[in-house]
């Protein structure tokens, strides 16, 4: 039997994917329950995500800082960044732990710098690039429409 897509919010569809043409872009079989997979389409970098919900897709780019989601890890729904921990929800599109460097999210409150348990604490910003992180917006998902046809994982991508 065929997983199900993770449903996402209408609002954070990726621009362009309405009327799309379907992309198959994997098999089912090379995406087990927990897994993250990347697959790249031109200069686009897709994270196909097999949640406990379903499988999403969604650009592999941190909201944050944009590094590659693939080589993070997926519990649930949450995904976690491998730069910053920062943690996502692909359920719902917004953050559930916010990266370690602080910075604004995507309705445009600061949150202050932390550190892990067990770390030293981290100052807040004061040279240039300190204040850069911390005005980084950290932005929701575009999630990109999917379907399963025939064992096939399908993707609308925008041409």
């Amino acid at each position: 039997m065929d997983p199900r897509t993770l449903p996402f919010p209408a609002h954070l569809r990726a621009a362009g994917t309405a009327g799309a043409p379907w992309d198959a872009v994997a098999s089912v079989a090379d995406l087990p329950p927990g897994a993250l997979l990347r697959v790249s389409r031109g200069d686009l970098d897709l994270l196909i995500a097999h949640t406990a919900d379903g499988i999403a897709v969604v650009e592999d780019r941190c909201p944050h800082m944009a590094a590659p989601l693939s080589i993070g890890s997926l519990d649930g729904c949450i995904v976690a960044c491998p730069l910053h921990r920062g943690r996502f929800d692909l359920a719902s599109g917004e953050v559930d732990v916010f990266p370690t460097t602080g910075g604004l999210d995507a309705d445009g409150t600061y949150h202050p710098t932390w550190a892990p348990p067990g770390s030293e604490p981290k100052p807040e910003p004061a040279d240039a690039k300190a204040r850069a992180r911390a005005l980084t917006r950290v932005r929701r998902f575009r999630y990109y429409p999917v379907r399963i046809v025939e064992g096939r994982i399908e993707v609308a991508i925008p041409g």
